[in-house]
């Protein structure tokens, strides 16, 4: 954002030098420029300040998305501070700015990665606070990474360098964060309980599915158990009261549907009147017509079309729902939502299949024409299968001989290169940008890519480390690609805040300040010295 830092340093430096003026001498050692600068290099001071501005960003480039459907947004989940710090130094580094660049916060990973039961299925079992305590430890590490930067671009700007407009263009690495809530860990009072602590660590967008609470399954699972829509309601009107207390207006709330791979219903609503939402939910329960004098006693009946019918029910008192009957369920979940309060969608759905997501998308935008999605592009699916299968139909429908696949083989590593694997691969690059344009996809998102890197990049380094290469492994694999490729965390210590630290402890102390950064840190190392390009090595002929 512009002259945001500039500004904030004015205002900061003005308000400290009014402080030291209404104090005296018992603030002569406070130096204006030095509180200033501290001051400019934390801009957010609390999680509701960050949710308040991120609320704002989200808001906007859902406008955005409205007006042109290239312009979708895209996150990646973090499971740590670091992680996300990290991702956002990246973006920044690689793509300049980290406009419609988001996080994610899956529960999926609070679930197998931070919860003090230990690793956990995704079935709502860790600790509710968990999750509001990683959104915050994920702000924390962000707010740093603010700090670590303009700090740098202090020092130079005070050693001469013309750093001034860095400094006054200054962009945050604060983005979005997209908070799964999974279905609200209880009613809707322990929802909106929750929700407020998410929000006040700095969370803009609550992202809450239909399934039962105590039932909850991760959406890429099978015995997942909706909710009527009147419960649901329920929770998203909790979450749009916790924003509206909190003052946070233009909070986002993501309403996610699981009925695509749900075929049970815990309860059976009430319906008040012929065709309202409990009508239109009970009408997918799937019934059995009976005659009074069959009914068994303590059985559960209805009337439907005149005619009295019996719910087919499980051991476990779970009911069943049609076959066949999902997409619709689908459909009414969306509109529904939007309807009452939601702002964006979240279908989950059985493959990555543009049409298959634009076929539902596209029937709730008859009613409700703006509808927008958040979509899961999921480490669950196996991409590269998927797609092949795609091109296998797209290639079989346009008359290619295809005898040189074994259709029951397709991932085999022989058909790496092939035309098929061509179009597989091409159809996976242009998945998002298909999916924007043609199924109203406003958000991208892989939910655990992080945890995929972590173990694959453990996979490479354990492999060499513990066999003949040893040291090697690491210093060919980790550190000297992090040097060549300028990963600002080959510095670590800077990285956890020493220089930070150093800065500080001279405002604080001056010159008895005990600094940790002088010539015997072995950081000093990793600071590569520009020298003139060496003349070209002429050989003789």
């Amino acid at each position: 954002m512009k002259n945001l830092a500039h500004s904030n340093y004015q205002s900061a430096l003005d308000t400290v030098r009014n402080l030291k003026e209404k104090y005296g001498e018992t603030w002569n050692a406070i130096n204006s420029e030095s509180a200033a600068r501290m001051i400019a290099q934390n801009r957010f001071k609390t999680g509701l300040d960050i949710a308040k501005y991120t609320a704002g960003i989200m808001r906007k480039d859902m406008s955005d998305y409205d007006a042109d459907s290239s312009k979708y947004t895209q996150s990646l989940g973090c499971w740590h501070g670091f992680v996300a710090q990290q991702k956002m130094i990246a973006v920044k580094k690689h793509h300049k700015t980290t406009c419609k660049k988001y996080l994610y916060l899956s529960g999926w990973m609070v679930a197998a990665l931070r919860s003090e039961f230990g690793p956990l299925p995704d079935q709502s079992m860790h600790e509710k606070t968990a999750v509001p305590l990683l959104i915050k430890e994920i702000y924390d590490f962000l707010r740093q990474a603010d700090a670590i930067e303009l700090n740098d671009l202090f020092n130079r700007l005070e050693k001469g360098e013309d750093v001034q407009g860095q400094i006054d263009n200054f962009e945050t690495h604060i983005v979005p964060i997209i908070a799964d809530i999974d279905a609200g860990f209880g009613n809707e009072e322990a929802t909106y309980l929750l929700t407020k602590k998410m929000i006040e660590a700095g969370a803009c967008a609550i992202q809450i599915e239909n399934q039962v609470s105590d039932a909850k399954q991760c959406g890429h699972q099978d015995g997942k158990v909706t909710v009527p829509h009147e419960d649901f309601i329920a929770k998203l009107n909790a979450i749009r009261y916790a924003f509206l207390e909190l003052g946070v207006d233009d909070g986002v709330i993501v309403a996610r549907t699981d009925s695509e791979g749900a075929s049970l219903t815990q309860k059976l609503p009430v319906s008040q009147e012929p065709g309202d939402l409990a009508s239109q939910y009970l009408a997918f329960v799937e019934a059995e017509e009976i005659d009074v004098k069959d009914a068994k006693e303590d059985d559960v009946l209805l009337k439907r079309d005149g005619k009295l019918v019996r719910p087919v029910r499980l051991s476990n008192g779970l009911y069943k729902f049609k076959d066949g009957s999902n997409i619709d369920r689908v459909v009414l979940d969306c509109i529904t939502s939007l309807q009452n309060g939601a702002d964006l969608l979240w279908i989950e759905t059985p493959t990555p299949n543009v049409k298959q997501i634009a076929y539902m998308v596209n029937r709730v935008k008859e009613v409700v024409s703006n509808a927008k999605l958040v979509y899961n592009n999921s480490p669950s699916f196996n991409w590269t299968l998927n797609f092949r299968n795609q091109a296998y139909e797209e290639m079989l429908s346009e008359g290619e001989n295809m005898t040189a696949y074994d259709r029951n083989n397709l991932m085999d590593s022989e058909y790496d290169g092939s035309e098929l694997c061509h179009r597989a691969d091409e159809k996976i690059k242009t998945f998002q940008i298909d999916g924007a344009r043609n199924a109203g996809i406003f958000h991208h998102l892989i939910t655990l890519p992080t945890y995929h890197t972590t173990a694959l990049h453990m996979n490479e380094l354990i492999k060499g480390y513990f066999a003949e290469e040893g040291m090697l492994a690491y210093v060919k694999g980790v550190q000297r690609q992090e040097i060549r490729k300028g990963v600002s965390c080959v510095k670590h210590q800077r990285m956890a805040g020493s220089d930070l630290g150093d800065d500080h402890k001279s405002f604080f102390a001056g010159d008895k300040a005990i600094k940790a950064g002088g010539q015997k840190n072995t950081s000093n190392q990793f600071i590569i010295k520009k020298t003139e390009a060496k003349p070209e090595l002429v050989l003789d002929k």
